[in-house]
């Protein structure tokens, strides 16, 4: 993986890229992109993926075998447009799915999808043999009343009772980063690391680790833990965005290139998260997504993710947020098995493809969801899906002398109705601030719901926009 070769500014290489090239794909009413219909094309037609080709890693301590692709139970399929009505006959699908064709390595927490999560994976995969699968939960003790020692460790022994289990494969502290104040809060002072050290000693956890959001300073005292707690594994944020640039798009993350080089000096296995960025490297604006295209025409865009991720020998597993069937397919196909990058192709990864995103100049939400739900009913990761995805196609209104401005403010204000209940969107913020500590790509959320409110009402007076 190469480091960044050239200084050159966003700005500028917007300028140096020119606008022509933002505005190639065509306007569609809500910001549709043909990037995105040509992906569900791309998935009606993918082939089955093999049995028995999943690529291996081995877990240096337990010398176990983990598939390379890690199912994150984050994003579970519903029955309804109710997001919180989960579709346990599909969860049970996909899951047997992943199984057979090699997949053992589930990744969830308390707090995923309204705290249902655990729950629905536990009932998933208690169908099979335990020997079959590797389970990652965390203890996501965020809220301060869990950061009492009783609560904490309650939560603990409810995720076992959740899960349908006697022990946990991967048990991580969850997002750490914040400061050492509130880890020690969480963690230390509380004689919880103590605990689950115990834990760990008498076989109900595996392999104990943390998963890391953040301040870099953090990142290294926690580490510098190592010779104390031996950390099995540490779970970072690792795709060709990020690798490089992670830094620039928000000077309170820290590169992934960093974070992976400091884990591969102390032996440390990576897990990988966000290796697609939320879905954002899978959307890609339309001219990206040709030239990939072009490159691999029989590779889906999101593979390119995919394989960057893996690549590095390093990595243990990377996690997706598989939501429907065609996603686990397509993430299948990239790691049975993997067919590795090549130097010209990490580089055109790194040098090219990146730095046109980080130029493009978009708010870094991942829809996650750690900032919901917001008290006062803000859709906030919507909110800001929408407004980047209209902005990765070149069809945000600017100037209001240009030819298309009129068409582009009715299909923005139109697909921002479709997309987000008008009583749910930027303009109803108070600007209360319980969503920003929560955001694990550290956005100042309710500067950002701001600006896009008074966007969204400058374009409803009919005002000139500038640039």
């Amino acid at each position: 993986m190469s480091k960044k070769h050239n200084n050159i500014s966003r700005r500028s290489f917007i300028k140096l890229l020119g606008g022509g090239a933002l505005t190639t794909a065509a306007v569609m009413t809500g910001c549709q992109s043909k990037t995105e219909s040509k992906a569900v094309e791309e998935y009606k037609k993918q082939v089955e993926p093999p049995v028995d080709k999943m690529t291996y890693r081995v877990n240096p301590k337990t010398k176990e075998k983990v598939s390379l692709l890690g199912y994150g139970m984050m994003r579970l399929p519903s029955k309804t447009e109710n997001q919180d009505d989960y579709d346990q006959e599909m969860i049970n699908r996909q899951v047997d799915y992943a199984i057979e064709h090699g997949v053992n390595y589930f990744d969830t927490s308390p707090v995923y999808c309204q705290g249902k999560s655990e729950a629905c994976t536990g009932i998933a995969l208690s169908r099979h043999k335990r020997s079959e699968y590797l389970v990652a939960t965390k203890l996501s003790n965020f809220n301060r009343d869990y950061w009492q020692r009783e609560k904490a460790i309650e939560m603990y022994h409810n995720s076992l009772k959740e899960l349908q289990v006697d022990y946990i494969d991967y048990y991580l502290l969850h997002a750490v980063g914040g400061g050492m104040d509130e880890f020690n809060g969480r963690y230390v002072d509380n004689g919880i690391m103590d605990y689950l050290l115990k834990e760990r000693e008498a076989g109900r956890i595996r392999n104990l680790g943390f998963s890391f959001h953040g301040f870099k300073a953090v990142f290294d005292e926690v580490l510098a833990m190592h010779d104390k707690y031996h950390w099995d594994f540490v779970q970072i944020e690792l795709n060709y965005l990020d690798w490089d640039y992670a830094n620039e798009i928000n000077d309170r993350n820290v590169d992934a290139s960093y974070l992976y080089d400091e884990l591969q000096k102390k032996g440390i296995p990576a897990v990988i998260m966000e290796p697609l960025l939320g879905g954002r490297l899978a959307n890609l604006p339309q001219y990206m997504a040709t030239e990939l295209k072009q490159r691999a025409p029989e590779r889906s865009v999101a593979s390119w993710a995919f394989r960057y991720a893996g690549t590095p020998e390093g990595v243990l597993t990377v996690l997706s947020g598989m939501t429907y069937m065609e996603h686990l397919k397509d993430n299948l196909l990239s790691y049975c098995p993997l067919v590795p990058l090549t130097e010209n192709e990490q580089r055109y990864l790194d040098n090219t493809v990146a730095e046109r995103i980080v130029g493009l100049e978009n708010i870094p939400c991942n829809d996650c969801k750690y900032c919901m739900p917001c008290p006062y009913g803000i859709d906030i990761p919507a909110i800001f899906v929408h407004y980047n995805k209209c902005k990765n196609e070149g069809t945000l209104p600017r100037l209001k002398m240009d030819d298309e401005y009129y068409k582009l403010r009715r299909n923005y204000l139109i697909g921002l109705d479709r997309a987000v209940p008008r009583m749910r969107q930027a303009d109803h913020c108070i600007q209360c601030g319980q969503c920003e500590p929560h955001c694990p790509q550290s956005i100042r959320i309710p500067r950002e719901l701001q600006k896009i409110s008074q966007f969204v009402e400058d374009l409803k007076q009919n005002k000139v926009l500038t640039e």
